[in-house]
């Protein structure tokens, strides 16, 4: 099974524990920072949107300029369609977040159609209405994969019906499953006959054994919390209100069943950030995170998005002790039909702030 790597983009040089607010996009450091992921084995790096944010398609450009081979993945919302009422409002969309999922699918089915119809052709929609309307241009591969995220009931339905890729956020290899069940039934109800890819993302903090990693951990995550009560790293611009978001709701339910679940992911960050976005790491050793991302990789999950807390740092290290043994185990298992080129320390329960460790059952 080939699996795929993504990162996220950072366009100045500051992260959640090194924050630097308020800076202007350095066309240097994005190049710095692209090149790394590219020398490191990432094959995307994920361009980020928020109504506070910069415009992801010229960050896309200034990425593609610089690099050869890692492809940019853009965040987009179709008529700035998200999942936050508060974030919207923002932006002055004031439509509810169903009818936000019923634009953005009618959104992609004229974004496909647009990509490959030769003659005008009309469309009139709940959402959208044009006529006479013919594209000058075709995606350069011929299509361009389309990926639809997100854990409410809408979310697997459109996702389902016309996601090329499912993207998910961190959860339990049971949760995973289950999500990843539920979208593959949305896809069979909507007659196809396969199912959309599972990318899943991860926060990984890793270190050369277990102990230093989870050492690690307990420092990251306090300053983490500092910045996010300081109102540093974007606080401001991210706070939502009361959780609409599915995705949050779950991460933080699941959280407050224990701090640890599986073999190495630690829920507890989400907790720390209000799961305002993708928060749940991955601790351990490179073996051990290694191992980690293959348990989902055996899930189905082709598509893993890992990016730390300190994000160009993270990211190099990635690249240098993780991404190539995971590639080692999976090239092992092909030659060989054998699993075991990685063999991981056993996974470590942390004490959490001088209690008894919260392992999840």
């Amino acid at each position: 099974m080939t699996v795929e790597f993504i990162s996220l983009i950072n366009v100045w040089e500051s992260s959640e524990v090194h924050p630097r607010p308020g800076g202007a996009p350095d066309a240097a450091y994005i190049r710095k920072y692209a090149r790394s992921l590219e020398d490191g084995g990432f094959d995307y790096t994920l361009v980020a949107y928020y109504s506070a944010g910069y415009d992801p398609f010229t960050v896309s450009a200034t990425i593609a300029a610089c690099t050869d081979r890692i492809k940019p993945i853009v965040a987009l919302r179709p008529n700035t369609s998200g999942g936050s009422d508060t974030e919207q409002a923002r932006q002055g969309d004031y439509i509810n977040k169903d009818e936000r999922y019923a634009r953005s699918e009618e959104y992609v089915q004229i974004m496909r159609r647009a990509w490959t119809e030769t003659s005008p052709w009309d469309h009139h929609g709940p959402f959208y209405r044009f006529d006479n309307f013919v594209a000058g241009y075709r995606p350069v591969n011929g299509t361009i994969p389309v990926s639809i995220g997100g854990s409410s009931s809408e979310a697997y339905r459109v996702g389902g019906a016309l996601g090329d890729i499912f993207g998910l956020w961190g959860e339990p290899l049971a949760e995973t499953r289950e999500q990843m069940d539920r979208v593959a039934e949305q896809a069979r109800l909507a007659g196809r006959t396969d199912v959309p890819r599972t990318w899943v993302t991860f926060r990984p903090i890793v270190a050369a054994t277990d102990d230093p990693a989870w050492e690690k951990a307990h420092r990251t995550l306090a300053a983490v919390d500092q910045t996010h009560r300081g109102g540093g790293f974007l606080k401001a611009s991210l706070s939502q209100g009361a959780l609409q978001n599915v995705g949050s709701q779950r991460l933080l339910e699941i959280a407050a069943r224990g701090d640890v679940h599986d073999r190495a992911l630690w829920m507890l960050p989400a907790q720390v950030t209000g799961a305002m976005g993708a928060s749940t790491a991955l601790v351990g050793s490179y073996e051990t995170v290694a191992a980690a991302i293959l348990d989902y990789v055996d899930l189905g999950a082709d598509l893993v998005s890992i990016r730390g807390y300190d994000n160009l740092n993270d990211a190099i290290d990635y690249g240098r002790f993780v991404l190539p043994l995971v590639r080692q185990e999976l090239a092992h298992r092909e030659a060989t039909g054998q699993r075991g080129a990685i063999v991981p320390q056993p996974p470590i329960t942390p004490a959490r702030n001088g209690s008894e460790p919260r392992k999840a059952s």
